[in-house]
């Protein structure tokens, strides 16, 4: 159970990471989105898993990968926009969120487009 001071502190950092990558991808010369999903806080508020929706789907694997070794630059970036408010910033874990696809995959099955045969 996540406590008040968790769920502000994850809705500041969605909300700035939103914001930060809708900039990224519109300065790119490629197109594409980068959607944070969600942000879950460790009690202590010491590690943050923000959790991120790519599309389309051929980018991700290499923004996964250009955000694993730009994560010094993303912390110090939240850093700077939460100093006020918390005490000690968290460390940044990013995972990629599947979840739309897996409902995608789903429903393919069920209208019997995918590799179960209807019975």
């Amino acid at each position: 159970m996540e406590s008040n001071r968790q769920r502000k502190v994850a809705q500041i950092i969605q909300e700035d990471f939103a914001e930060l990558f809708r900039k990224q991808s519109a300065e790119s010369k490629q197109s594409f989105m980068v959607s944070v999903s969600d942000v879950k806080i460790s009690p202590d508020l010491g590690v943050a898993k923000v959790y991120l929706s790519i599309f389309p789907q051929e980018f991700r694997a290499s923004i996964m990968k250009e955000i694993e070794e730009n994560k010094a630059q993303y912390r110090n970036f939240i850093g700077q926009k939460m100093a006020k408010q918390v005490r000690v910033i968290p460390h940044l874990n990013f995972y990629l969120d599947t979840a739309l696809d897996d409902v995608e995959k789903i429903e393919k099955e069920l209208r019997g487009e995918g590799d179960n045969p209807v019975l």
